[in-house]
């Protein structure tokens, strides 16, 4: 049996586990003495083999990454009994290839750490596989931020970006074969029918005549495979990507959903006060007719004039409003920016709605599921406000509804939530409002 290179300790310790193991329990079947060898071998057999082999494949990874970023403690994770699991649950080493990934210098052909995620990607161990999807959020991000950038200045030598594709590349390819060359359909229920969650008890005349036919929408046409990322199809492979990390996002670190939020609201751009608009509706006018930070423009009720101003002057206003102003950073609205303007980690990117599909699910994911951390919901929140604006100035229907059900579902549960919080610091239902009379008083007047 082949077995990567690893350290003498990491050697020690998981021979010194199954002796310890099959010593605790000698009567087990799956190491039991009987299943090793001879006609009940092979299963047991089997699945120790192959357990060793994914420990050894991991370790290996572990520590080749270790040697690549030049941090032995890197190493230590090779040690643990999961060290796939371990190495995607590393804040350090998080940290450490999120730093590599984002030098200036990244993302070229040559790149070692591309290949090394490159070479993870493809390992048949499913940990190894999440470890390489974990990174996705902060690849795509950097690599079309820095495609943007590029196309917009005129360089004699254009950087390249062969790293970040060929990682891309190896998932997009993964996605193709997955498919095996069919769309992905959505069944759409019967809109003649009287509801849509169940057909009539008394079928009528017309509905005997005709009986209903599903209808059957596309979300995703047939995939088509791809040998490089050309200009055209950058936002279809780089979606598809996307879409296989929305498939594996229960398995996720944190810091990759918060990687991916903040790339969201950069590529938005908008920091205009449209993205706040919905939180206005019920605030106080008067309480934020007082904030300096809140402008009138951000009010529904006065955005639409109050529902009385129908007047032509009134609606040549409002659609002036809703105009985009380039300023210096290509995110101003209107001219004005609320506040100060949030540093982002990348740059404004054409958004078709191709690519806004797999980002608005992700976005739903980290806003609603139950597990995520306040720190992500957050960061979603922001990214699906910038996505609205964004979606508003851009005047495309789809993602402006998408994204207003999110801040919707948002808000709202974050109301339920609420007295969640502050029930626990109300007074409970047995202590009394006040003060009873002393039992001496409730005696009989015969005692």
């Amino acid at each position: 049996m082949q077995v990567a290179a690893g350290s003498p300790s990491s050697s020690t310790t998981t021979t010194t586990t199954i002796a310890s193991i099959a010593a605790a329990d000698p009567d087990d079947d799956c190491i039991s003495g009987s299943n090793l060898g001879g006609s009940g071998g092979a299963p047991g057999g089997t699945a120790i083999q192959s357990w060793w082999e994914s420990i050894s494949k991991a370790r290996s990874r572990i520590l080749s990454l270790a040697s690549l970023l030049s941090s032995p403690d890197l190493a230590l994770l090779a040690d643990s009994d999961g060290p796939a699991r371990s190495l995607l649950d590393s804040p350090a080493a998080s940290a450490a290839i999120s730093a590599a990934l984002s030098a200036p210098s990244s993302g070229t052909g040559d790149d070692p750490l591309c290949h090394w995620l490159y070479d993870t990607f493809q390992s048949s161990d499913p940990d190894l596989r999440l470890v390489a999807f974990s990174f996705l959020p902060l690849l795509s991000g950097l690599y079309l931020s820095r495609v943007v950038v590029s196309s917009t200045t005129a360089a004699i030598n254009p950087p390249s970006f062969a790293g970040f594709e060929a990682v891309l590349l190896a998932v997009y390819a993964a996605e193709v074969k997955a498919r095996g060359g069919k769309p992905v359909l959505v069944s759409v229920p019967d809109l003649s029918l009287p509801s849509l969650y169940h057909y009539p008890r008394q079928p009528t005349a017309s509905s005997a005549r005709t009986p209903p036919r599903p209808s059957v929408g596309v979300l995703s046409p047939p995939l088509e495979p791809q040998i490089a990322v050309k200009s055209t199809k950058r936002a279809c492979v780089v979606a598809v990507a996307l879409d296989s990390y929305y498939k594996n996002i229960s398995s996720m670190p944190s810091r990759s959903k918060i990687d991916l939020c903040e790339f969201v609201a950069a590529w938005a751009g908008q920091d205009c006060p449209c993205r706040h608009e919905f939180d206005d509706e019920d605030a106080n006018p008067s309480a934020l007719s007082s904030s300096p930070a809140v402008s009138a423009s951000s009010w529904p009720h006065i955005r639409i004039s109050s529902q009385e101003n129908r007047e032509i002057g009134g609606t040549a206003e409002e659609m002036q409003k809703l105009a985009i102003r380039e300023g210096p950073n290509d995110n101003h609205c209107n001219g004005k920016e609320e506040g100060s303007r949030v540093l982002r980690r990348g740059s404004r990117v054409p958004l078709p709605w191709e690519l806004l599909q797999p980002v608005l699910r992700i976005l739903g994911h980290c806003l609603l599921a139950p597990l995520n951390p306040q720190e992500v919901r957050d960061s979603a929140s922001m990214a699906v406000r910038c996505v609205y604006a964004r979606a508003s100035h851009d005047l495309m229907p789809q993602a402006i509804l998408a994204s207003h059900s999110l801040i919707k579902l948002d808000r709202s549960s974050r109301k339920v939530a609420k007295p969640k919080t502050t029930s626990a610091d109300a007074p409970t239902l047995n202590t009394p409002s006040k003060l009873k009379k002393p039992g001496v008083f409730l005696v009989s007047r015969n005692c």
